[in-house]
């Protein structure tokens, strides 16, 4: 499967941003959809994601601020990012973990919160 992701760009703290991704059609099932961020020289961490059951899970440091969504007709999953914060500067990346294949990560899209 690709995914394909875009909406990063440029905020101030305590500004908003929403990343979107949509991943192609493919014939086996999507377990898992979700978004991760790295920064340099650190490894890259999962922040938020939908499992097909339903669950949603946040890493704390983004609990309160950032909203997963799902489109399961468009195969799409969105990161809606509030209360920005410069710590939330990173290359995110969406994630699919699809049923007996593994998993697929889109091309990162860079955030930066600045003043």
């Amino acid at each position: 499967v690709q995914l394909q992701a875009s909406g990063g760009g440029s905020a101030q703290p305590g500004g908003s941003l929403r990343l979107s991704c949509e991943a192609s059609k493919t014939s086996h099932s999507i377990v898992v959809l979700g978004w991760a961020r790295q920064t340099p020289g650190n490894e890259r961490e999962l922040v938020a994601t939908w499992r097909d059951d339903g669950t949603i899970n946040y890493v704390d440091s983004v609990k309160g601020r950032f909203a997963i969504s799902i489109n399961n007709a468009k195969n799409a999953v969105y990161l809606q990012m509030n209360s920005l914060k410069v710590e939330d500067t990173a290359v995110y990346y969406c994630y699919a973990l699809l049923y007996k294949v593994g998993d697929f990560w889109g091309q990162g899209t860079l955030v930066t919160v600045s003043s």
